[in-house]
C-alpha cells in the first residue's frame, strides 16, 4: 500500500467525494484507511455510571484505499 499515516488525500468516490483529509490510521491487512473527519458514522453510547445519560458519538469509519488518491503538492 502506498498510503501512509499523515498523508493528505482526496476521496474520489462515495458520499464524501471531492473532500480532502489527513490519514489518521492505516489498516494494511484490510486495505483500508481512516481519514480525519470523513466517512463519519453516529454510534449510540450507553451510560457508563448510574445517573448518566446515554449519548450519540460521531466516529470516523474506515474507507477502502482504492477510493482515495494522494493529494498533489
Amino acid at each position: 500500500m502506498k498510503l501512509k499515516k499523515g498523508d493528505n488525500i482526496i476521496i474520489i468516490t462515495g458520499k464524501d467525494k471531492g473532500k480532502k483529509g489527513k490519514i489518521v490510521r492505516v489498516l494494511v491487512k484490510e486495505n483500508k484507511i481512516i481519514v480525519e473527519g470523513l466517512n463519519m458514522m453516529k454510534k449510540h453510547q450507553r451510560p457508563r455510571k448510574s445517573g448518566e445519560k446515554g449519548s450519540m458519538v460521531n466516529i470516523a469509519m474506515p474507507i477502502h484505499a482504492s477510493n482515495v488518491k494522494k493529494e498533489d503538492k
